[in-house]
């Protein structure tokens, strides 16, 4: 079980999980262009209903990461993504930050049961869905979810992040 199953579990969530092949290469790599969109195919859904767990550094300072969980879909903002955090700038995290800020592998990472707690905007797209699918904390793995539990178990605020 990973640290996301058993933090949802911890809390009494209401959570679905779902597996799905890994046959598209490490995306901490480059290998894959559209992981988020080739995962939500292999699972079966909208690429509009898959949420990606994004890495960043705000101000340009690595000491300050925060996460994004934008639509497999679309592209992060980084503006947006600053005025989410009311930062000045936003830069995308190396892969090492973001694995050790979180806990979890690049392609893995989830909003719930991360290493450290970070601040968390989601893109407010989400809030449009019954449910959403973000990583369960391992590559080949899924967890289903009302957007809802976003904000009610780890603070996340929904704000603009994809232009």
């Amino acid at each position: 079980m990973t640290p996301a199953c058993r933090f949802l579990k911890q809390q009494k969530a209401e959570f679905n999980v779902h597996s799905y092949d890994v046959a598209y290469g490490d995306p901490a790599k480059g290998s894959h262009q559209n992981y988020g969109q080739a995962v939500a195919d292999s699972v079966g859904i909208s690429h509009d209903q898959l949420f990606k767990t994004l890495v960043i550094c705000l101000n340009g300072d690595a000491k300050k990461p925060a996460i994004c969980v934008v639509p497999a879909s679309g592209t992060l903002n980084l503006k947006l993504a600053a005025k989410a955090f009311n930062a000045k700038s936003a830069a995308m995290a190396e892969t090492d930050l973001a694995e050790k800020a979180t806990g979890y592998v690049v392609g893995g990472i989830s909003p719930f049961g991360q290493r450290k707690r970070l601040p968390i905007a989601f893109d407010n797209s989400a809030l449009r869905f019954d449910t959403i699918f973000t990583s369960g904390g391992k590559r080949g793995l899924q967890i289903e979810f009302a957007p809802s539990l976003l904000t009610q178990l780890v603070a996340a605020k929904a704000a603009e992040l994809t232009a």
